[in-house]
């Protein structure tokens, strides 16, 4: 016989330890405690409010919103420097007291210092109207933010360029800050003497009305009478 039939077998010796085979401890076999095993809270397992999972409103702008208020910025731009450059000229090369004909004595160029509004109106509230067009340009520019109407874009983009226009004159001209007076050097027949700011102002009012009436939206939508009717029942 070989030295391995020799060899006793170590299963059969009581003498000799059989670890392997000891039985697990009850500790390691038991069940995992309820408060490991049990399912997440409802607070941790519940899903994320509805308002998380929808993009916050008006956080996004559609290209034509994005273009629409990228031409309001920008025609307002148009619209200062041609009135801040006409009216440098206007001061330059202007005689108060020799105005400078066009067409007659219908159109002339007459240099005036207008302490009030569009078309030399409310000529003893200066520093008010100062405020006022501060108030003006920073709504529409609250209110450019959120357009989607090219058409509205337009209008905004006017009044905004002409109220920046004429701020800068009350702002920076004599007699002093909020009290400055606008330049002035536009001509027709009876009308006052205006200026580019206030031509854009009037355009773009006028242009804003206009939409009001027709029901265009500065969302881009449009309202019907129906819409309103609709709505009116509803209250």
């Amino acid at each position: 016989m070989t030295d391995e039939a020799s060899r006793p077998d170590p299963a059969g010796d009581p003498a000799v330890p059989r670890a392997v085979e000891t039985p697990t401890p009850d500790a390691v076999a038991a069940p995992l405690p309820e408060a490991v095993a049990a399912p997440l809270p409802e607070a941790v397992a519940a899903p994320l409010p509805d308002a998380a999972e929808e993009p916050l409103h008006g956080a996004v702008k559609s290209p034509v919103g994005r273009r629409a208020t990228r031409a309001l910025f920008v025609l307002a731009f148009l619209i200062y420097v041609a009135d801040l450059v006409t009216k440098v000229l206007a001061v330059r090369f202007i005689d108060p007291a020799d105005p400078v004909s066009i067409v007659g004595d219908t159109v002339t160029l007459t240099l005036v210092r207008n302490p009030g509004a569009a078309f030399s109106m409310a000529t003893g509230m200066t520093w008010l109207l100062t405020i006022v067009a501060i108030g003006v340009v920073i709504g529409v520019i609250k209110i450019g933010r959120t357009l989607q109407s090219r058409w509205w874009a337009l209008g905004l983009g006017l009044v905004l360029g002409g109220a920046l226009g004429n701020l800068t004159d009350r702002l920076f001209r004599s007699p002093g800050p909020l009290q400055g007076h606008v330049v002035d050097f536009v001509s027709v027949g009876w009308w006052p003497v205006f200026n580019v700011a206030d031509s854009a102002i009037v355009c773009g009012a006028i242009l804003l009305v206009a939409l009001t009436v027709f029901g265009i939206e500065p969302n881009g939508s449009r309202s019907t009478k129906s819409d309103t009717t609709g709505k009116e029942s509803r209250q």
